[in-house]
């Protein structure tokens, strides 16, 4: 099977979303051939390379979202006049409230007008930049009827808006959707939601292609926890907003199959319209190999040690954290917390992190246990990567139990790295902790130091307990959130996508089926000798 990856900002570059599930999919399933198409973010991350691309991988494209991509094409007026009609019925319905009759049909008539358009003439890049496209918006947002809000929208707000949905439309106007790109393809498959499902969109379009659309963090939630580089006014932020619901909405009604990562992101996808028969959720996979020693040590960790290990960020909330730690060092005077942060920062995560180094030390001043001794903070930041944790699985066993004190999460990633390594864990209820956990370990309401505290406390306190739900939490992680699992769902759902979809001839491979079934089993057939009965074997005596 043929398949097109369909990847923003990620596989194959060796920064960004999505990079190692990706790779472990196109190893994973060698069998089948894989075109990748990618949509890069910034020059930076098209600067640091590609991984390294298995054999499988037979070609890979690669456009920027972040770069302008005029192909200098000016539009006549009957070209004008067609541009003007589809981006004002894309236009009509990201304005119009969502329970408007019409306004998601309106929208995707605009959006398949623009790539018809597009494909014929080129000339989109201008188009939407041009004065007529800011007119087209200007009017759909005092049309009677339209959202609350964005009838206050200036002209500033019209120009960014009309900039950022440039950015977000350049996909229709690339190159990737000939005969012998994709629809070449006997599946698409989208690594995330927004820009990277358009591709996939047009291929159902234009050739029938089936799409596959897998969510691990859903796109229209990133975009609305998103602060971007810049504050932008309330008229612009409902706009941008309203147009990734669309295309959230558009893309959830005509993808095959749609797989969730977890519950939490299937409900966002409900909202959205997404039709239950349609989803299937599929864990992400990840390894647990490098975990295995430790997972198998029931003894390690120093049993005075909590543990927090992951990206350094204000969604983190080691504020609230570090709170919860003074109530616990007040009970239990001899507990120390490690901070273990992963060696790539969020922007902005230095100056986070420098409050929480103070804080802490106001918190905690340095302790010495005699007059003669030198004082030490009870609380340490630290890297993976450093002398006291080398390698992440060292991280995690470092304490006997690792908390999670986030405010926002979606997939836990460093939750299930801990599951992995047998801890007994202390959460907060967000994202999809507790379908992850499910009852292998504490739960506690977020922003709430106080609680966080007691459970850290219950656990310290009762070792026996500890190892339990460790152990619980190893084998829950094992049989749910393998690289193995990943892969096994994933192939079965390649080939009943494919045995779903009409027979597409090609005129590059003749037609369909021309290879038998029997040239894709390992070994030369030609040499097995012939039996009397007309089939293959051994010889008749």
């Amino acid at each position: 099977m043929r398949i097109g990856l369909l990847t923003e900002g990620g596989y194959p570059y060796a920064t960004g979303e999505s990079r190692l599930w990706c790779d472990r999919l196109v190893r994973g399933l060698a069998p089948h051939e894989f075109d990748v198409y990618a949509l890069s973010r910034s020059a930076r991350q098209e600067e640091a390379g590609w991984v390294d691309l298995p054999p499988q991988v037979r070609c890979v494209r690669t456009a920027p979202l972040w770069a302008p991509e005029d192909d200098g094409h000016t539009y006549g007026r009957r070209e004008r006049r067609r541009f003007a009609e589809h981006f004002g019925a894309l236009v009509t319905g990201v304005c119009a409230e969502d329970d408007t009759t019409g306004a998601a049909s309106s929208f995707a008539e605009g959006l398949y007008g623009l790539a018809e358009l597009a494909a014929e003439r080129g000339g989109l890049y201008a188009a939407l930049r041009s004065e007529l496209a800011v007119r087209t918006l200007e009017s759909a947002c005092r049309t009677p009827g339209a959202r609350r809000g964005v009838a206050a929208a200036t002209v500033p707000d019209y120009l960014d808006v009309v900039d950022q949905l440039e950015r977000a439309l350049r996909p229709l106007s690339l190159d990737w959707y000939g005969e012998q790109a994709l629809g070449a393809v006997d599946l698409c498959h989208a690594a995330s939601g927004g820009s990277a499902a358009l591709p996939g969109l047009l291929a159902k379009r234009f050739f029938g292609t089936p799409l596959l659309v897998t969510e691990y963090g859903v796109q229209l939630r990133a975009h609305y926890l998103s602060t971007g580089e810049a504050p932008r006014s309330a008229p612009v932020r409902a706009l941008l907003a309203a147009f990734q619901g669309r295309l959230a909405g558009e893309v959830y009604r005509q993808a095959a199959l749609l797989t969730p990562g977890n519950t939490h992101a299937r409900r966002w996808q409900e909202r959205c319209g997404a039709d239950r028969a349609r989803l299937r959720t599929v864990y992400p996979g990840m390894a647990s190999e490098r975990f295995t020693e430790v997972g198998e040590d029931e003894e390690s960790g120093d049993p005075a040690t909590l543990v927090w290990v992951g990206r350094v960020e204000p969604a983190k909330d080691l504020i609230a954290l570090l709170h919860a730690f003074a109530d616990v060092r007040r009970a239990q005077p001899d507990v120390r917390l490690r901070i273990i942060a992963a060696p790539v920062r969020e922007p902005g995560a230095d100056a986070y992190v420098a409050h929480c180094r103070a804080l802490a030390a106001q918190l905690f001043p340095d302790e010495a246990p005699g007059a003669h001794a030198v004082g030490e903070n009870p609380v340490s930041f630290e890297e993976i990567g450093g002398p006291e944790a080398p390698t992440l699985a060292e991280a995690y066993a470092a304490g006997a139990v690792v908390v999670l004190s986030s405010v926002v999460e979606g997939f836990p990633i460093s939750l299930v790295e801990a599951m992995f390594c047998a801890r007994a864990t202390v959460s907060t209820d967000v994202g999809a902790v507790v379908e992850v956990i499910g009852g292998t370990g504490l739960v506690v309401p977020p922003r709430n130091p106080r609680a966080l505290a007691d459970a850290c406390l219950a656990l310290l306190r009762d070792p026996e307990r500890r190892y339990r739900l460790g152990a619980a939490a190893r084998a829950r992680a094992l049989e749910l959130f393998t690289v193995e699992q990943n892969l096994a769902a994933f192939r079965g759902i390649y080939l009943e996508l494919l045995s779903r979809s009409p027979v597409r001839r090609r005129a590059a491979e003749g037609v369909p089926f021309a290879h038998p079934a029997e040239a894709y089993v390992p070994g030369s057939w030609a040499d097995q000798p012939v039996s009397t009965t007309g089939g293959t074997g051994a010889p008749d005596a």
